[in-house]
């Protein structure tokens, strides 16, 4: 079920741009509150900025992924362990940054922030198992 080159450049390079803003973000807001914090809390508003549209950018590729890929593979039977992965992965970053954009709890923001953060950290590698198993297969 390879995807037309176009679209696999354009999902690899959000992506990366998701994953590239949002490890920054991590290290600015680590260092906001240090002696060069207003640099670093506007570093981190614009990385944000940056995050969320990326994030926008990709709600919309899932979209045309649904079609195109997941469910031609789910009926071919291929890959679908590490695609489940990817889809529940994916769907749990769209739920945690709705909870952490809308949520007002001080105590269950921070419980989003890690699952947000650990998924994200993590999905680059299993992005690379289910493209690795997935050129196995075909």
């Amino acid at each position: 079920m390879r995807l037309d080159a176009r679209l696999r450049f354009v999902l690899y390079a959000v992506f990366a741009l998701l994953f590239a803003t949002g490890g920054t973000w991590l290290v600015a807001d680590r260092l906001k509150a240090g002696s060069d914090g207003e640099i670093w809390q506007e570093i981190a508003a614009n990385l944000l900025m940056l995050h969320g549209g990326a994030a926008m950018v990709i709600l919309f590729l899932f979209g045309a992924l649904t079609p195109l890929h997941v469910q031609r593979a789910w009926r071919s039977q291929r890959n679908r362990l590490t695609g489940l992965a990817m889809v529940t992965f994916n769907s749990l970053l769209v739920v945690t940054s709705f909870g952490l954009y809308y949520a007002g709890s001080e105590l269950l923001r921070p419980l989003l922030s890690d699952i947000h953060i650990g998924l994200g950290l993590c999905l680059p590698a299993l992005l690379l198992i289910h493209i690795t198993v997935g050129r196995r297969s075909s």
